[in-house]
């Protein structure tokens, strides 16, 4: 459909409209009027956001910037990694995962679910299309979203909605550190890295005590190198079942009976019963519980897999924050100087809206997040939504979804009305002649 003609049915109310549009989008190279919402991003948030917008009715575009949906978990994740919470706790909004698949489904599993998904409801995104700014036009009342391809041909898109799913995790955050340079090693972010096999023997410095960075201690002890992990902070390690069940799923049914500071001092007394004292061994807790702490800050618990009984037992060494980096050693703050083959940063991910999305109201500059907390940061003005920034995982990302879908449905409805009414004015108008 010719975007001209689309627009002028959503627009009918302005006689100058098509004349506004041509002017603005003299310049471009090419086109583009999509009569849904624009969706940035091919991840599990951006395909959950077209599933349920297709089961409305609702047409969408999603851009993607690399070549495959979740590139995420195809392209930058390593081999032994798992959900960390159940299987339920993970699925998307219309469709289960497969009766066969384990409770804690493999990388592998999970991207097989995630093109499945696609398949299922047709979604086809624009790949290897790189948002580069995206801009609500108030003269327009549309926004401007341009990509740039691979070989550097852009593209404009105009629409009446703007979908937000680039996430929490759309760029890897490596810090600075005194002699980086100087330092001999492979020094990388664990998006990089994928298997302990070619560390085999070597020492290797873990930085950052996530779930990344103690799966990946573990991953290395299992392949025979020798990893020390540098905790730089406090850190609640919960183990990842308790009771015969998930501490996750556990931890939300309790929520449902007793008040949050309950469940948190619960947890840790069944922690410390079945994984003792951390803070012996350098992993000192936090003085917040495990659940407090999500709440006010998005710090996720470790869901242990095993690291911890290899800290116990020595085979992983813990170690203080970074002085500085030598040309074949590592200073600590506390004064000791030790040798290292390599450096894995398990220092996480950042948002990277600012760099593209220029708005200031619902998004910060600073971190790249709503600026509204979880549940009311996935709306914002002249139809831009966000989804993914909840700092809750895919269930989050589901409620997101789920709840962009039905507001921009019904924004459907009210504008189907007016292209209804613009039509039959039209072939009255016709009829009288």
């Amino acid at each position: 459909m010719d975007y001209l003609s689309e627009i002028e049915g959503k627009q009918a109310h302005d006689p100058m409209f098509l004349e506004k549009m041509k002017e603005s989008s003299s310049s471009s190279s090419s086109c583009l009027c999509v009569p849904g919402p624009v969706i940035v991003g091919a991840g599990p948030s951006g395909l959950a956001t077209a599933a349920c917008l297709k089961e409305k009715g609702v047409p969408s575009v999603i851009l993607e910037r690399s070549n495959c949906i979740a590139s995420l978990w195809q392209l930058k994740t390593y081999d032994r990694l798992r959900l960390h919470l159940p299987k339920q706790f993970c699925e998307l909004p219309l469709m289960g995962f497969p009766t066969g698949f384990p409770t804690y489904p493999s990388k592998q599993q999970f991207v097989d679910y995630l093109e499945a998904y696609a398949r299922k409801f047709d979604i086809k995104p624009r790949f290897n299309e790189t948002v580069s700014q995206a801009e609500y036009d108030p003269t327009l009342g549309f926004w401007r979203v341009t990509s740039v391809g691979v070989k550097g041909k852009e593209m404009e898109y105009v629409c009446r909605w703007l979908v937000v799913a680039t996430g929490e995790n759309a760029e890897a955050m490596v810090p600075e550190m005194e002699g980086m340079g100087e330092f001999s090693g492979d020094i990388r972010h664990t998006s990089l890295y994928k298997s302990g096999e070619e560390f085999r023997g070597k020492r290797v410095l873990v930085v950052g005590c996530g779930n990344s960075g103690m799966e990946v201690c573990l991953d290395l002890c299992n392949h025979n190198a020798r990893p020390s992990l540098v905790v730089r902070d406090t850190v609640h390690v919960l183990p990842q079942e308790m009771l015969g069940t998930s501490t996750f799923g556990l931890s939300m049914w309790l929520l449902k009976w007793f008040p949050l500071r309950l469940v948190d001092r619960f947890l840790l007394s069944v922690s410390w019963l079945l994984l003792g004292d951390t803070a012996r061994f350098g992993l000192a807790r936090p003085h917040l519980g495990p659940l407090q702490l999500k709440n006010l800050s998005g710090k996720t618990p470790v869901l242990d897999v095993g690291t911890l009984a290899k800290i116990k037992s020595g085979d992983i060494k813990v170690r203080p924050s970074i002085k500085s980096l030598k040309r074949h050693a590592v200073e600590f703050v506390n004064g000791i100087t030790e040798n290292f083959d390599a450096i894995i940063l398990a220092t996480g991910y950042k948002s990277n809206v600012p760099s593209w999305l220029k708005e200031k109201v619902m998004f910060s500059e600073k971190d790249g997040y709503p600026r509204r907390p979880f549940p009311n940061g996935w709306k914002g003005e002249y139809g831009l939504y966000a989804v993914g920034f909840t700092k809750r995982g895919l269930l989050g990302t589901s409620m997101d979804a789920i709840r962009i879908a039905e507001d921009i449905q019904r924004c459907w409805k009210e504008e189907a009305k007016h292209r209804l009414a613009f039509t039959n004015s039209l072939l009255h108008q016709s009829s009288s002649l």
